[in-house]
């Protein structure tokens, strides 16, 4: 007998698709950005959107289910971590005294022992309102260099590059995410 959940989506034109293109935030105003920088950020935008809505419609318990072991990923675990990346890519980009870290590491976002075994719902809130804080905060920083070829922060890193390595972040956990919410509910699409 299999405990697998059965496989569904919500979306009904493409079965493939995890909504509607009607419904979908990360399509919807169907147009190519223009020039480099525009692209870049829409990019980042559509797969911050992703994460988010893999999480929707979660119960705390859901969004805390582990993968497959050894591994400690879980949804809440990789929102955490992209807070935590957040932060630490904005210490890249400054040159500053770095801000330290929230849950310890990027690694140990991961590690929810801290978590209580029946956290209000307020936990699953303040986490995603951290998040958000902390990539309005990095924004912000990268919206004072308007050159991409520039080299900024400790880490001498130009801004284009920077801002590929965001999106490549959130695309490669955004697949974590694919497979985690398909074991906890089933659900799937891109």
């Amino acid at each position: 007998m299999s405990t697998s959940p059965q496989r569904w989506s919500i979306a009904t034109v493409y079965p493939d698709m995890w909504v509607d293109p009607d419904d979908d935030p990360r399509s919807s105003d169907r147009h190519s950005p223009d020039g480099e920088l525009a692209t870049l950020l829409s990019y980042l935008r559509d797969y911050r959107l992703t994460l988010d809505l893999k999480c929707q419609g979660l119960t705390f318990e859901q969004m805390m289910k582990l993968s497959v072991p050894p591994s400690t990923m879980s949804l809440f675990g990789l929102v955490r971590h992209m807070t935590e990346v957040e932060r630490d890519w904005r210490n890249w980009i400054t040159d500053g005294e770095p801000e330290p870290p929230i849950y310890g590491s990027l690694d140990d976002a991961f590690d929810l022992s801290d978590v209580p075994s029946h956290p209000e719902e307020t936990v699953l809130t303040d986490a995603f309102a951290r998040l958000e804080q902390e990539q309005a905060a990095t924004d912000a920083e990268v919206s004072r260099h308007d050159d991409l070829g520039t080299h900024v922060g400790r880490e001498d890193i130009a801004v284009r590059e920077f801002l590929v390595h965001r999106i490549e972040e959130y695309a490669r956990h955004c697949g974590h995410a694919d497979l985690l919410r398909e074991c906890i509910d089933g659900r799937t699409g891109q």
